[in-house]
């Protein structure tokens, strides 16, 4: 018996995807070769040769398995006051991106 699979990229503009598929929502930016794609499992950067079919794939924020069951030994105060700091700088980044493509795509439908 098979499983029933659902899909659909839809381009915003050049770098930019909304990937829709049963797992949820997901939004992919990058170009050929290097793509970071935020969702519901985490974020999976993609580095790779175009046309070669050699990639490298990293993710984070998604456990499956035998590290699920894992407890995680807590953060000292300075490693946690650090990883706070990485993560506001990476919400900056992306909603700078944001608005980036908003003034790309208000001034690709004003010409």
């Amino acid at each position: 018996m098979g499983s029933f699979r659902f899909y659909r990229r839809v381009h915003v503009f050049p770098g930019l995807s909304v990937n829709l598929s049963k797992s949820g929502p997901s939004l992919t930016m990058g170009v050929r070769g290097a793509h970071v794609t935020v969702g519901a499992r985490g974020v999976t950067r993609t580095i790779g040769i175009p046309g070669t079919g050699i990639y490298y794939t990293s993710r984070t924020g998604h456990h499956t398995g035998f590290h699920s069951a894992h407890q995680e030994t807590p953060l000292s105060p300075d490693q946690q006051a650090r990883a706070d700091r990485k993560a506001e700088r990476a919400m900056g980044c992306l909603v700078l991106m944001i608005i980036a493509a908003f003034f790309f795509l208000l001034g690709a439908i004003v010409k």
